[in-house]
């Protein structure tokens, strides 16, 4: 059977779990910053950027209610409409399996319609070619821009993808 994923708002419960799954090696090694999280500093991030508003955060669920990873849209501007998209998968056995595109329609519905964002974008490392699939079959377009950061295993390209509303309504008529 076809799990099919849904998403529940982020709660002060959900810290210690998404500390758990971000600072597992196979998560950390394709985020931009890798430093450890502590449960401290996710319950601040859900105090100072969730409970404001600045960033819109779910658990990613499955069918059967298994919680697999997190997805958010952060520095949510109002007044462009713009925000930026993040998600990781913290089960390993979920990686692979579509969920993370699924995630981000879902993300973008809720980017689109409920927030009337204009623009969502995206940031990752170039040598991450998963989430470059999944991101492209989502709806997002590589953007020309480009930029060169240092994580743990060095110098590393980070590269920009971004989706409009247009296109993202016009993609789920199809």
């Amino acid at each position: 059977m076809e799990h099919l994923v849904h998403l529940r708002p982020v709660t002060v419960g959900d810290a210690k779990k998404i500390v758990e799954w971000r600072n597992k090696d196979f998560v950390r090694k394709n985020f931009i910053y890798q430093e450890l999280f502590t449960e401290e500093g996710q319950l601040k991030w859900i105090r100072e950027q969730v409970e404001t508003g600045h960033v819109v955060q779910f658990i990613i669920c499955l069918s059967d209610e298994r919680e697999i990873g997190s997805v958010y849209l952060r520095d949510i501007d109002r007044e462009t409409g713009t925000a930026e998209y993040g998600i990781f998968i913290g089960e390993e056995d979920a990686l692979g399996r579509g969920y993370g595109t699924k995630t981000a329609k879902e993300a973008l519905k809720h980017a689109f319609t409920t927030l009337a964002l204009n623009r969502v974008f995206l940031r990752f490392l170039s040598d991450n070619i998963g989430a470059r699939k999944s991101y492209s079959r989502a709806g997002f377009c590589m953007t020309n821009q480009k930029e060169t950061v240092e994580t743990l295993q060095g110098k590393r390209e980070v590269c920009f993808m971004e989706i409009d509303r247009d296109t993202f309504l016009h993609l789920e008529e199809l």
